[in-house]
């Protein structure tokens, strides 16, 4: 009798029956390849989306961040993003750190959050400080904040850019909006979205 044959037919059958075709298993994985075709196109446009929902919710932070800084420390817009962060731990907030905006968007600028780039644009003139003032004058007649993506197409889709008027200006196009000092300065495909 040779070792590869077995007389009893019936074990030879549950043996056959006892695991996956070749054919099955690649069936299978044709299935979970077609699902994540679809998949990930759409997960992918869902970050898209969220990144975009946060760069602008950090925008408008960032414009209710310097409305406070304006009318506590009477000394201006703030210099720069560092002026609007965090402040030291046990320390008192106050016109260098405020303690308005959290860490990330608070360092210096450009800075980074969400996929998307944050770069500050002073003003032009500077304020006039009150007597005794001991902070760093900052700008009497606004600032902007351009807020583009790392990756455009991947981390994000549109632009945005917003000034000391509280209105944020976006292009869906991925093609950067134009802020000469002290205000955006949009064309007619960058309407604003509040």
């Amino acid at each position: 009798m040779w070792p590869s044959q077995n007389k009893n037919p019936k074990q030879s059958t549950e043996d056959r029956n006892a695991g996956f075709t070749l054919i099955e298993l690649l069936v299978v994985m044709a299935i979970i390849l077609i699902i994540a075709a679809i998949a990930i196109p759409n997960l992918l446009r869902a970050r898209m989306a969220a990144n975009e929902s946060s760069a602008v919710g950090s925008l408008r932070t960032i414009n209710t961040a310097q409305a406070m800084y304006l009318s506590t420390y009477q000394v201006g817009y703030a210099p720069g993003f560092t002026q609007l962060g965090p402040v030291a731990a046990g320390s008192t907030p106050a016109c260098g750190a405020a303690g308005l905006l959290d860490a990330v968007l608070g360092a210096a600028s450009p800075t980074q959050k969400s996929g998307y780039s944050f770069v500050y644009g002073p003003g032009t003139v500077k304020a006039t400080l009150l007597a005794g003032s001991t902070c760093t004058a900052g700008w009497g007649d606004g600032y902007t904040v351009l807020a583009t993506p790392l990756s455009v197409g991947t981390t994000g889709q549109r632009t945005f850019c917003t000034d000391s008027s509280g209105v944020i200006y976006g292009d869906s196009t991925g093609a950067a909006i134009t802020a000469t000092a002290p205000a955006c300065a949009p064309t007619a495909g960058q309407p604003p979205l509040q």
